[in-house]
């Protein structure tokens, strides 16, 4: 945290002692209170410039920062003509993102009606020369909170859970791990079971908690009971343990998807999961 802290205070030194900046701010996790924030939490760091081409460009300034070991670089067509990115990790581990804006890019975006979503998670301004950000809304910090689904968001996810975990058996039944891992993991986990789970532990919050991003804060609000069953559903590369992982899964959303279904008076799709959990059963027995 001390060199984080150090190299954030040369970042705001730089800027300050350099014309061609007009603007910095800090984002994300370190400046939103619901987040979590550790040593090894990054610096997301905006920087508006008079003209930022030649910053784009030419990435030697970064090196007034400490050594790198590794960058990612995105111009701005990336992101629709707004910034661009440089993404760096430095030799003493500490990774900055820098965002590169120029002036009239960044004045557009304070001037819209709604705070954009990296503003609204929470923001410090670090230095204003020309009180660019005067005008600039207040976060609100609910970017990141837990929508409550409405019943045709929640049946859907429901259809589709149940769906995807049919191309699973036959991945398995198959020996093609490399499909299985992508359907339970790529799609079933991160579109479906993630996203359950947030809306069951919101529930239970009324419908004002942020779990961070990808489930980070599912330990901290779940039972050691309904952890233990989450972590189930995770499996390394035997297939007998992602046949057991992928009816993990299943059990894992029956429960909480009824809990879920009661609470919000939404209808279950429960002869949808009886049919399909007899078709699981019915190709995890042929395979054997």
């Amino acid at each position: 945290m001390q060199t984080r802290n150090e190299k954030l205070q040369q970042i705001i030194n730089w800027s300050q002692n350099n014309p061609d900046i007009r603007a910095v701010l800090l984002t994300s996790s370190l400046v939103n209170p619901l987040a979590p924030v550790d040593d090894l939490s990054d610096l997301d760091i905006e920087l508006v410039f008079d003209n930022n081409k030649k910053y784009i460009s030419d990435k030697s300034w970064i090196n007034n920062f400490g050594t790198p070991i590794a960058m990612i670089e995105e111009d701005e067509s990336y992101f629709d003509g707004k910034h661009a990115m440089k993404m760096v990790l430095y030799a003493d581990h500490t990774k900055v993102d820098f965002k590169l804006y120029s002036v009239p890019n960044f004045l557009k975006e304070v001037h819209q009606e709604q705070l954009c979503e990296d503003w609204d998670i929470g923001y410090e301004v670090l230095v204003d020369k020309d009180n660019l950000t005067q005008t600039l809304k207040k976060p609100t910090y609910q970017v990141s909170i837990i929508k409550k689904p409405a019943e045709p968001k929640f049946r859907q996810l429901l259809n589709d859970f149940w769906w995807d975990t049919t191309y699973v058996a036959k991945c398995l039944a198959r020996e093609d791990i490399f499909y299985a891992k992508f359907m339970s993991e790529d799609n079933i986990r991160s579109e479906y079971l993630i996203p359950l789970i947030e809306w069951y532990i919101a529930s239970q919050h009324d419908w004002n908690i942020t779990t961070n991003k990808h489930g980070r804060l599912f330990k901290k609000y779940l039972t050691n009971q309904t952890w233990e069953k989450v972590v189930k559903t995770f499996s390394a590369s035997n297939i007998n343990e992602n046949w057991s992982a992928l009816f993990a899964m299943a059990d894992l959303v029956t429960e909480i998807g009824n809990e879920l279904a009661d609470k919000l008076m939404y209808e279950y799709p429960t002869k949808l999961e009886k049919d399909i959990r007899n078709y699981l059963l019915a190709i995890k027995d042929s395979s054997v």
